[in-house]
């Protein structure tokens, strides 16, 4: 796996709506109904990422928000591997507070 450049990082953001990159790392913020969804939402982040073995910081905090980030230590940055899994992590089925 190599790390990407950042004119592909910029292309593959355009497809991941809510995606960002924060200081090098691919970052996305997710309001969910409740604390209880909350933990649902890590654990199913949490099967796909091992079914990846690629393994995200996940922060559930503030009752009903849960951060992700991504990105490749071994490569020193963003890899196919990260958009890969946060595309993943987008298709799960989560419910935003309106």
């Amino acid at each position: 796996m190599t790390k990407l450049m950042d004119t592909d990082i910029s292309n593959r953001l355009a497809a991941l709506p809510g995606w960002q990159v924060r200081a090098g790392v691919l970052t996305k913020d997710y309001t969910v109904r409740s604390f209880a969804h909350g933990v649902l939402f890590l654990g199913a982040i949490g099967q796909l990422a091992e079914a990846a073995n690629h393994h995200p910081d996940v922060n559930l905090h503030d009752y009903n928000h849960v951060t992700v980030s991504l990105v490749t230590h071994s490569e020193g940055g963003l890899t196919d591997k990260d958009f890969a899994l946060a595309t993943q992590i987008d298709s799960l089925p989560h419910k935003a507070v309106k």
